[in-house]
């Protein structure tokens, strides 16, 4: 049963019981996203890391690395 089908049909049986209908599908999608990225946000700052910026600064840290400074041991 395809997405548009399980709609319709809770439509249907929402219409027949007299409860409100469900929203169509796709239309709280944003508001989930923001919910994560908080929930996201909260979690990091309780574990102590900080809240914001951290792929961009882990990026700028990766990129921005001196040729040079390498971990692996000479020799090898």
């Amino acid at each position: 049963m395809s997405v548009t089908q399980q709609h319709l049909l809770d439509i249907h049986r929402a219409r027949h019981l007299g409860s409100p209908v469900p929203p169509a599908p796709g239309t709280q999608d944003v508001r989930v996203a923001r919910e994560l990225r908080e929930h996201r946000r909260f979690l990091a700052v309780l574990a102590g890391r900080p809240a914001r910026g951290r792929i961009r600064h882990a990026l700028r840290r990766w990129l921005h690395r001196r040729p040079g400074l390498s971990r692996r041991p000479a020799g090898r």
